[in-house]
């Protein structure tokens, strides 16, 4: 049996691990959340935890797509971390939504518009795909083109669409740093911002390694 024929079995040991991520940070969250004060939170805790989510889960479904197919050890090693990584922070902010008695969803990005240095000019009256795109998410197109790739076009794509993801969430962090209130929530934005920046370097390397294009 070929190494690649042997790698689809690995894939349930991902997806168990991102569960039990989502699910550990979530029971953690309970602990940690209201440990700090203040307690209420404002538009902009609210806004990220509720667009974070959305965002991280788009993450995770791209390195669960890559860490499938993929034969370099490094991008598989990298897509594992992000896709734990980003489903235990989703279970955190889920739990911070419960805590705080709010639905999970709301309008994407509404809450950076309380400060002009992180509202976009031309956010006002976007729909969500354009808002999404703003984000620096990838679009429906994108993703199914990802499903299909294979080999080094599978690698490269992929880095490029997660560095552009990475970006976006950079800037999300930025602007709830500078305008959240909960310890917590800054906190986590800050090892986001962090981590996130360090992916970046990771991936810019490896398109480097792997002679990517484009």
């Amino acid at each position: 049996m070929s190494a690649y024929a042997a790698r689809p079995r690995r894939w349930p040991f991902i997806a168990l691990a991102v569960v039990g991520a989502a699910a550990l940070a979530f029971a953690i969250g309970r602990f940690t959340l209201f440990s700090n004060v203040p307690a209420a939170p404002n538009a902009a805790d609210v806004g990220f935890a509720r667009d974070m989510q959305v965002h991280h889960a788009q993450a995770v479904e791209m390195a669960m797509t890559i860490y499938r197919d993929t034969e370099d050890e490094q991008i598989r090693a990298l897509s594992y971390d992000i896709a734990t990584g980003q489903a235990a922070q989703r279970g955190e902010m889920f739990d911070w939504l419960v805590q705080w008695n709010l639905p999970q969803a709301g309008d994407l990005m509404s809450w950076v518009s309380a400060s002009d240095d992180h509202a976009h000019a031309d956010a006002e009256g976007a729909n969500d795909e354009e808002l999404m795109t703003e984000m620096g998410m990838a679009s429906a197109a994108e993703l199914a083109e990802l499903e299909s790739a294979t080999g080094t076009a599978a690698d490269c794509l992929f880095l490029e669409l997660m560095i552009r993801h990475h970006e976006g969430a950079l800037s999300m962090t930025d602007a709830v740093i500078d305008l959240g209130s909960i310890p917590r929530v800054l906190q986590v934005a800050q090892t986001m911002k962090t981590h996130q920046g360090a992916e970046i370097d990771a991936m810019t390397s490896a398109q480097a390694r792997l002679g990517c294009t484009g």
